[in-house]
């Protein structure tokens, strides 16, 4: 308990020596799980910085609660008969926080900034883009080399976002150190592991549905701090509570609760051409899932309120492969896997985040794993340090969450296509591009639902990725903030948000 209370003790320091900068009640203190990466959208690649990306950078199109596409930079689109061209409408008078206009050309420019700036974790998701030509001041015309079904629903992320050209060549890249775009809030500031702060921007084009001036975003690893922080009023609004805090939010009158199954994944990749590493043989990963309970982790470490899947979409979403349901654990069969493969006794080291629930899911598998003869060395990392460890491939397994897409090829082609930039397992096999291209191509349901499931049993047999579960998305706020509104996708929609 003593070490508890310095953590929030000195917590709430932290948090309360700054707010004379903004006005009680137009200040609202955002509590994040942790600090996010670039404030770049086309380098960016953390959950927490779609958060801070939500105030400061508004897309070409945005996703209501239902998943379906809802005007926001574009207000009108159309695609030609053969599918290999869209024409986007964009909203008139829409100005960068820098003043400059939010035209075609500056459409034009980020587009291209995605596909050609080194380091783009935008690429792959936009890379059928052939070609992309501004017709007017609000006309943009985008050519793809082939017909790519997922476009729309990647321009509701960061791959939609609009910078100003004028910042981004005078910054270059340094833009992340002061991010300029076209959404409700401005960049004001970033202390590292501190703060992020926005202020309203008065020129927003939906300025009227902006009520709060302020918005401190906090980055506070530890959820029982988090938790702590709202409770005596230092945080308004907290993202991913932790599940076993629920039930006493509930019970907190001063406290509300939203909630949202998440459209991503959490689950274990592999590093596939780890060489001489056991987890480069397939059957020794299959072993590895034969030794997992999926349903036993979410019971153990999230009070259930997580649900157990064995794919990149959960099985309450109409994409789910039917017939491939989640296996149940089976430890002969994960023995026998490795006396096949000649390792009965593999020693594998698992990198987790350095949170408060990762490892405790680490120590779990560990445990499943230990009886079928793994031996599991667990490696608990800060967030931003095991992604750059992914990239270079320093690792040799990874517990790692994807917050998750509307189209289920947000879920798939950048972590299993080959040579895609989340590609994270170095897995590349010509029959899972073929399905994958094949669900790109077409609009029709059918054919996408077949693509799928071509992709499952390939994916599913060579398992670069064991996925393990589907995380129930948990805020909590203050009763005095109303306007909250739950989104599948996980980000907070500052419109129509009031304090009170």
């Amino acid at each position: 308990m003593p070490r508890l209370f310095t953590a929030c003790l000195l917590a709430g320091l932290a948090l309360s020596a700054p707010l004379a900068t903004g006005a009680q009640g137009q200040t609202l203190r955002f509590g994040l799980m942790e600090d996010p990466d670039a404030l770049d959208p086309t380098l960016a690649r953390t959950f927490a910085g779609r958060m801070v990306f939500a105030a400061l950078c508004d897309k070409l199109v945005d996703i209501g609660p239902d998943l379906k596409p809802v005007p926001q930079l574009a207000t009108e689109w159309a695609w030609s008969d053969d599918r290999k061209t869209l024409t986007l409408r964009l909203r008139p008078g829409v100005r960068f926080h820098d003043g400059e206009p939010m035209d075609a050309a500056a459409v034009k420019y980020s587009l291209e900034r995605h596909l050609k700036l080194p380091g783009s974790q935008r690429r792959g998701e936009i890379a059928p883009i052939d070609a992309v030509e501004a017709i007017d001041d609000l006309t943009v015309k985008i050519g793809l080399k082939t017909p790519f079904a997922p476009l729309l629903a990647q321009f509701t992320d960061r791959a939609g976002m609009i910078v100003s050209p004028k910042a981004a060549e005078r910054l270059g890249d340094r833009f992340a150190t002061a991010p300029v775009c076209a959404g409700p809030y401005r960049f004001v500031e970033r202390v590292p592991q501190d703060r992020i702060v926005v202020e309203r921007f008065d020129d927003y084009w939906n300025k009227d549905a902006i009520q709060i001036k302020r918005i401190e975003f906090r980055p506070i690893p530890d959820t029982t701090v988090r938790l702590t922080n709202l409770r005596a009023g230092q945080l308004d609004l907290i993202e991913r509570l932790a599940p076993t805090d629920l039930a006493q939010v509930k019970r907190d009158p001063k406290l509300k609760v939203g909630q949202a199954y998440e459209l991503g994944f959490s689950g274990i990749v592999f590093n596939t051409v780890r060489e001489g590493s056991p987890v480069a043989d397939p059957r020794v990963r299959a072993a590895f899932e034969a030794a997992i309970d999926r349903n036993a982790i979410t019971q153990v470490v999230y009070n259930g309120e997580y649900l157990a899947g064995n794919q990149w979409v959960s099985p309450k979403n109409p994409n789910y492969v039917g017939e491939y349901p989640v296996p149940k654990r089976d430890v002969a069969k994960a023995r026998a896997l490795l006396k096949e493969a000649g390792i009965e006794k593999p020693s594998i080291t698992l990198m987790v985040y350095a949170n408060n629930d990762a490892p405790q899911v680490g120590q779990v598998i560990q445990a499943m794993t230990r009886e079928a003869g793994f031996e599991v060395k667990l490696q608990a990392t800060d967030f931003t340090t095991s992604l750059d460890q992914a990239d270079k491939g320093s690792f040799e397994a990874y517990l790692y969450n994807w917050s998750g897409r509307p189209d289920p090829d947000g879920n798939t082609y950048s972590f299993l296509a080959c040579k895609t930039p989340l590609n994270y397992s170095r897995y590349c096999n010509q029959e899972a591009d073929s399905a994958m291209n094949a669900e790109r191509l077409t609009t029709d349901p059918a054919e996408r639902k077949a693509a799928w499931k071509r992709l499952a049993e390939r994916v599913l047999t060579d398992k670069p990725l064991v996925y393990l579960f589907h995380r129930r998305l948990l805020w909590a706020y203050s009763q005095k903030l109303t306007g909250f509104g739950e989104y599948p996708d996980g980000l907070v929609r500052f419109t129509g948000l009031k304090l009170d």
